[in-house]
């Protein structure tokens, strides 16, 4: 498997991290791979997706084999989400594409099941070509190992942050080391495609590599409760109550109990 999609399968790894998200199926003659996911329906309701991606030796250069399934769906409208599919990653050939095909279907859903249900042309349907989900304002926290090329990475991070829209905080404590996150959902998980497939840091030898000891600790979406970050900040904490008193004063009081505390444990 070439380079780019060992990369890309990383990645999703990382974005897809939710109970049940993700889950290799195969790895001989290929890569077959499971993705649960979620879109808007005709009635606005979420429908629930099982779309299942089979990547041969030589993708990205060929296109991937999809299939879809999904109890609220019916055996036609399954069918018609999966050529749509196809026709979408045609446009995407030669680069790795599922994170996009993903975010594409999680977008325009509701006007496949609709132009099915008008029995309209594909010409008379108009799809979002964007890849912007509009899935509400997100919260995600990360936790780094370690950060060798401390100043070079702040400052990747912070750049990250400002092109993709994304607001929170880059906190180092002692050893401990996360990033929260707030933006929309489609650029939180951009940031994560960057962070696993970027020369971001250097190894033991000095030599840049590529961020793998990164994990999702929580992904939610942003409650009433929570506050709303203005800036993207870095931040040194000397204790663990500085730490927590900053959790605390966002409303993620939870949040810093359930997955903060174990780190220093």
């Amino acid at each position: 498997m070439a380079e780019p999609a060992r990369e890309e399968l990383s990645a999703l790894a990382a974005i897809f991290c939710g109970p049940d998200e993700w889950e290799v199926l195969s790895r001989s003659d290929g890569t077959v791979f499971r993705i649960l996911t979620k879109a808007e329906g005709l009635t606005g309701a979420d429908v629930p997706l099982e779309l299942v991606f089979h990547l041969p030796v030589n993708y990205p250069s060929c296109l991937p084999g999809i299939s879809v399934h999904s109890k609220h769906l019916t055996r036609a409208q399954s069918m018609t989400v999966k050529e749509k599919l196809l026709k979408q990653a045609e446009n995407l050939l030669s680069e790795p594409m599922i994170h996009e095909l993903v975010l594409w279907i999680q977008q325009n859903l509701r006007h496949i099941l609709n132009q099915l249900e008008t029995g309209s042309g594909s010409e008379k349907c108009t799809f979002a070509t964007g890849m912007t989900v509009d899935d509400g304002l997100w919260i995600t926290l990360l936790h780094l190992d370690h950060m060798r090329a401390k100043t070079k990475y702040v400052k990747t991070v912070e750049k990250w942050a400002s092109d993709l829209k994304l607001t929170g905080r880059l906190m180092f404590m002692g050893k401990i080391i996360l990033i929260l996150l707030q933006g929309d959902r489609s650029n939180i998980k951009e940031y994560l495609i960057l962070q696993k497939t970027s020369k971001v840091d250097v190894d033991s030898s000095g030599k840049k590599c590529k961020e793998k000891m990164i994990s999702v600790l929580f992904e939610t979406k942003v409650q009433t409760e929570h506050k709303r970050f203005l800036a993207f900040e870095v931040k040194e904490y000397s204790s663990l109550d500085e730490l927590q008193k900053e959790f605390e004063t966002a409303g993620l009081k939870k949040l810093f109990s359930e997955f903060v505390l174990g780190l220093v444990k």
